[in-house]
């Protein structure tokens, strides 16, 4: 019978060492062949695109009146409208078009 051949831990470490070296290679070339994908344009429906134009019109209206801190009010549409447009509503009333 013959004896296993036994490794020292040099051996081990540098098995070790490479095998991340080559894991690590492998995930930058997986995260910059993703990254340089574009990524789609987000669409924006006919309807949310009203309300949100409806939005900037009440907020220029009441800006050029003076006033701070007003409400802003939709008088048409249904509410399942302003549940669709919620996101893009949201992102234009914060400041991020």
């Amino acid at each position: 019978m013959s004896k296993p051949i036994r490794m020292g831990r040099r051996t081990w470490v540098a098995a070790w060492a490479v095998l991340c070296a080559a894991g690590l290679a492998a995930t930058a070339a997986l995260q910059d062949s993703s990254a340089s994908q574009p990524r789609p344009a987000e669409s924006v429906s006919a309807e949310c695109a009203e309300v949100v134009a409806e939005a900037k019109r009440q907020l220029a209206a009441s800006g050029q009146q003076g006033e701070d801190g007003g409400v802003v009010a939709f008088s048409r549409g249904s509410s399942s409208t302003f549940e669709d447009c919620d996101d893009e509503l949201r992102g234009h009333l914060l400041g991020n078009q």
